[in-house]
């Protein structure tokens, strides 16, 4: 497994070696040790998720709030989606920017996002997403964003016919957010 630092350094791109033949092929996806020693950190999933996404289906941007803030490693199982991790600690040299990252089933390709990132993707073709998390669902802390908030600066003019869900329709924008919370340390970690 190798592990390089993203234009955020504490978002990680993790990409495994893979080892293929005419049988197929063998992969080690994930190595608590090595993610551990690299982020400097321990990292404890105890939660692993699994959706299907149609081509052009937008998942996002969701985060959940402290205490039930999470770190993730996603990844694609089958097909191929552009992800994206945006930086909402408050503090942070790089609030509101983006990674944004191709993973797919052929480059094997893997995020570790931290707590304190709004996560997302945008499914290009008919996809199976995993993901581990360090904390469970709660759906009294569940929150996110709209992606298309103009203060996030997420292109996505070239990509057609997006399909949202009603709830990822409705996400309030950054401000909205920041207004009602006013920046408060309870809603972001720094």
């Amino acid at each position: 497994m190798e592990f390089q630092k993203s234009s955020i350094p504490e978002v990680i791109i993790c990409t495994p070696k893979v080892y293929e033949d005419d049988r197929g092929f063998l992969s080690e996806s994930y190595r608590k040790d090595k993610l551990d020693n690299f982020i400097s950190h321990p990292v404890n999933f105890c939660q692993d998720i699994t959706t299907y996404s149609k081509k052009n289906v937008f998942r996002g941007l969701h985060f959940q709030k402290p205490p039930f803030s999470q770190s993730k490693l996603v990844k694609v199982l089958k097909g191929k989606v552009i992800d994206f991790a945006v930086d909402l600690r408050v503090n942070s040299e790089t609030f509101l920017q983006h990674v944004s990252i191709e993973l797919s089933d052929k480059n094997h390709k893997q995020l570790f996002i931290p707590r304190g990132f709004a996560h997302g993707f945008l499914s290009l073709e008919d996809s199976i997403f995993s993901y581990k998390v360090d904390n469970f669902y709660s759906i009294d802390h569940d929150m996110g964003i709209s992606v298309f908030d103009s203060k996030l600066n997420i292109d996505l003019k070239n990509y057609k016919d997006i399909i949202v869900s009603d709830k990822d329709n409705s996400l309030p924008n950054i401000l909205d957010i920041n207004n009602h919370f006013k920046y408060s340390e309870d809603l972001y970690e720094k």
